[in-house]
């Protein structure tokens, strides 16, 4: 029979009195407990709270860094925004530009004043339609009644008939809606 001293020893067979059922040994046999440094003697608390602290810190950096890309990207994407707005304005009223320069150059050399105010009803309609087509409208306000939010007075004026008394009577300059909001207020004139 074999003698079991001659056998050849597995290493991982062999047991270290020491090592915990469930615990990682080391390289060279030590266990890796959190709670343990290197020399084998407990690690103080302030520096696992230092750790956990500096954890904090780098997350917090990293969110701070992530929000100013954020705002900077929607910051930039808000320009972005208005300019294409812009040009798609300015790409709905070329064509009434062109009718313009066309006008000009076909009455140029006449005399009618019927021809050139024709050409000039026919721009203001095309361009009325187009800025319309954009969400603007104009407001009614002659005839009606006087509303702060609205309008704006320039003068008082004694109503020519009772009916037009504290009505707005005459509209000096026109206001406008942009969809539902005022984008330039009415200056009109009440009758007193």
């Amino acid at each position: 029979m074999a003698n079991e001293n001659n056998l050849p020893q597995d290493d991982n067979l062999t047991a270290d009195p020491n090592h915990v059922a469930g615990e990682m040994a080391d390289a060279d046999g030590e266990t890796t407990d959190p709670n343990m440094t290197a020399t084998g003697a407990p690690q103080p608390e302030a520096s696992r709270t230092d750790a956990e602290l500096s954890d904090l810190k780098d997350k917090y950096l990293r969110l701070a860094a992530e929000f100013e890309n954020y705002k900077r990207r929607t910051t930039k994407e808000r320009i972005e925004l208005f300019k294409t707005a812009n040009q798609e304005l300015m790409t709905a009223l070329l064509p009434v530009l062109d009718d313009f320069e066309r006008a000009r150059a076909a009455t140029a050399s006449t005399t009618d004043a019927n021809a050139v105010r024709e050409s000039i009803d026919i721009i203001q309609n095309k361009l009325n339609k187009t800025l319309q087509q954009k969400g603007l409208t104009q407001m009614e306000a002659k005839g009606g009644d006087f509303d702060a939010e609205l309008h704006e007075a320039i003068t008082q004026i004694p109503a020519p008939s009772d009916d037009l008394k504290g009505k707005i009577v005459d509209v000096v300059e026109q206001g406008y809606y942009l969809g539902d909001k005022v984008i330039r207020h009415a200056k009109v004139v009440l009758g007193q």
